[in-house]
């Protein structure tokens, strides 16, 4: 097989330059409508992915389609993982988990994180309600898109 060059592999970058880049790249997609980017540098491959949502949390065609079906009693939300790794429910092993089931959330609170190449990325509400059923254990595998959490609208009081 013939080879190009000296023949040497690029190495990769160093983990705190990927960590620096993964969190720059996250920041632009959170404060943007990007909502997938994929990224080949050399030999290292990054593919961040998250919900389209509104600001409020809701997809457009969710919205659409909550327009034209008559009313629910109690509507139903599902927080998804933006991400592939490993789900966890709390800061540290053995600490409290971030959110129960029964706990009312808001938008932006952490209600878990989830390790993807060493980095711990914590995982915001985009939606608010109360937790009704968290779906994923905690040291749980996730892809993007999975179901992390269903929320069910909240009575509107804060304790």
């Amino acid at each position: 097989m013939a080879q190009s060059g000296n023949g040497a592999e690029p190495s990769p970058p160093a983990p705190e330059r990927v960590a620096d880049l993964v969190r720059s790249l996250a920041s632009v997609m959170r404060q943007s409508s990007i909502t997938e980017l994929d990224l080949d540098v050399g030999p290292m491959s990054v593919r961040l992915r998250r919900p389209a949502a509104d600001f409020e949390g809701t997809s457009q065609a969710r919205l659409e389609a909550d327009a034209s079906a008559p009313p629910a009693s109690v509507p139903e939300t599902l927080i998804t993982a933006p991400m592939i790794g490993t789900f966890y429910t709390s800061a540290t092993p053995g600490a409290q988990p971030f959110v129960n089931e029964g706990d009312e959330v808001y938008v932006g609170q952490t209600i878990g994180i989830i390790e993807a190449m060493k980095i711990m990325n914590e995982i915001a509400a985009d939606a608010s309600g109360v937790v009704e059923t968290i779906l994923v254990g905690n040291g749980q595998p996730v892809e993007y898109g999975s179901p992390l959490m269903r929320l069910r609208a909240g009575q509107g009081q804060h304790s």
